[in-house]
């Protein structure tokens, strides 16, 4: 006979369905052959599987044993194979249909003595699976309460190949497994606080800014001054992730590899902070198998490049697009994947290689061609994609030491959620605009609008600091959500000024 079960494969952060089919005639010499393009890791399962079977005292037929992976034309890769590969092989030996087995999905690793390892995009699988209309998903125990967070499909977690094949046999009763947080994405949980920011009061006020509206953010300042410490807290004071924001984030970790064993969904927003000799691939992602890199596995939490210009330009350059567009399109001879990248950008630079030009109390060392080597690493059309430009100075000894409280992250993510509530309420209607940075031009002019005071106003700043047209709709956009901030339905004149003074280091600093 021939034994058909149910798996999935991965094509970027989506599953695909694949159809196991096994089949034993019982002649020929011993052998197991694997068709339907699979890689070298699912080419190596014929020797797990029959380690596993043995080991499991379940039993295959002799001869020769065909496993065909349907659809044919698409590339079969990892070893989440294994399990439905050993139920089917045992299954087609047996002459046992699985009539359990029809409407369910099946992945896992096998461990030569028939123990189940857990597998990537486990998520990703149970989302396919819900939409192809199947009840049940038999995963590795340690991927349960990962594919449990799909609503309207029960999730069994197996720890061995024996218990697999007894509970589709309906010989062993397994209790469907539970989300954490089947109601919500739960509580987080972060180690920083902003309080612990002594000083820099006007740069955690633009930090507000950025979350509120999710602007991108660029800090300048001497070494010491609390960019890195800045950044890190960036991710607190953002407002909790939603359940659809949850379930995005945990797949790309998932498909990544790098989600924790026995993990739920991703409750903190994630913080990633790429070393600046990474590569093209390592940041937007590619390879041979191409996978998601550090711009998706920030995805909808904070992006971190400390001293920006130490980055290879070219690396920095192909940020441009994916900054835009929320996304990554990787195109290969064999397809294009596609992974998301809606991140909050936070970069941070010294104004100059040693760290110290214009500084009032030490010297600068660096020659003024060193100084505009060292600038011109950042391009004009990089820098209008980031929205607010901050200076960040030494602070005193006297800010350090001082013993008076500051507002904690606490605190300001709550005015951050009241001016997100109100982003929310307003693009109610508008598909694929979240917050203020999402506006596309037409949104700009509508809910933008200058009075007068502020028009002349933007129109001297555009031709004294000589603003690209990029640059005019990111202010417009900083000016929206300072105008939110301050619970006014009009952008005012005081609005607009704090939104412009953040776009003035571009011209101060670069050439």
């Amino acid at each position: 006979m021939i034994a058909k079960l149910h798996s999935a494969a991965l094509q970027g952060v989506e599953a695909v369905e694949v159809e196991v089919e096994v089949n034993s005639p019982g002649t020929g010499t011993p052998r197991m052959v694997i068709v339907g393009l699979p890689d070298a890791a699912v080419r190596e399962s014929t020797e797990r599987v029959s380690s596993a079977v043995h080991a499991s005292a379940l039993t295959k037929d002799d001869g020769v044993i065909t496993i065909n992976l349907a659809p044919a034309d698409l590339k079969k890769e990892g070893p989440s194979f294994d399990l439905p590969i050993a139920l089917a092989v045992v299954a087609c030996a047996q002459n046992n249909r699985l009539e359990r087995a029809v409407d369910c999905q099946i992945l896992g690793e096998l461990a030569l003595d028939g123990s189940v390892r857990p597998v990537k995009g486990v998520l990703s699988a149970a989302i396919e699976a819900k939409a192809r209309g199947k009840r049940r998903l038999l995963v590795p125990e340690q991927n349960a309460r990962e594919a449990a967070a799909v609503d309207g499909i029960e999730v069994f977690g197996v720890r061995g190949l024996r218990q697999a094949w007894d509970f589709l046999n309906g010989e062993e009763a397994l209790a469907p497994a539970r989300a954490i947080d089947s109601n919500g994405c739960g509580e987080r949980s972060y180690s920083v606080d902003l309080e612990e920011v002594k000083g820099q009061q006007h740069v955690k006020r633009a930090f507000e800014v950025a979350a509120a509206g999710s602007h991108n953010l660029l800090m300048v300042g001497p070494p010491g001054t609390g960019k890195s410490m800045l950044a890190k807290r960036l991710p607190t004071i953002l407002p909790d992730m939603t359940r659809g924001e949850a379930i995005e984030t945990t797949r790309v970790y998932s498909i990544s590899g790098v989600l924790d064993p026995g993990a739920g969904l991703l409750r903190t927003r994630p913080f990633r902070s790429p070393h600046h000799t990474i590569s093209n691939a390592g940041l937007l992602g590619g390879g041979s198998n191409p996978g998601p890199g550090e711009i998706s596995l920030a995805h909808n939490g904070v992006l971190f490049l400390d001293e920006l210009p130490e980055f290879r330009r070219q690396t920095l350059e192909v940020l441009r697009q994916p900054l835009e567009d929320g996304q990554v399109t990787i195109s290969r001879a064999a397809g294009t994947l596609t992974f998301p990248s809606k991140v909050l950008l936070v970069g941070s630079l010294n104004p100059c290689p040693c760290g110290y030009f214009a500084d009032p109390l030490r010297d600068c060392s660096c020659s003024p061609r060193q100084v505009e080597h060292y600038r011109q690493k950042i391009s004009g059309p990089l820098l209008d994609r980031i929205d607010l430009h901050v200076e960040v100075p030494l602070i005193d000894f006297r800010q350090l030491s001082s013993r008076e409280p500051t507002e904690n992250s606490a605190t300001v993510r709550g005015r951050v959620e009241k001016c997100r509530a109100w982003q929310e309420d307003r693009f109610r209607d508008v598909p694929g605009v979240r917050v203020n940075s999402d506006m596309r031009p037409k949104q700009v002019r509508q809910y933008c609008e200058l009075d007068r005071e502020s028009s002349n106003l933007m129109e001297q700043a555009m031709e004294q600091l000589n603003f690209s047209a990029r640059a005019y709709d990111r202010i417009l956009k900083v000016a929206r959500t300072v105008a939110d901030l301050d619970d006014s339905d009009l952008i005012r004149a005081t609005h607009l000024m704090e939104a412009i003074q953040y776009r003035s280091l571009d011209r101060k600093l670069m050439p």
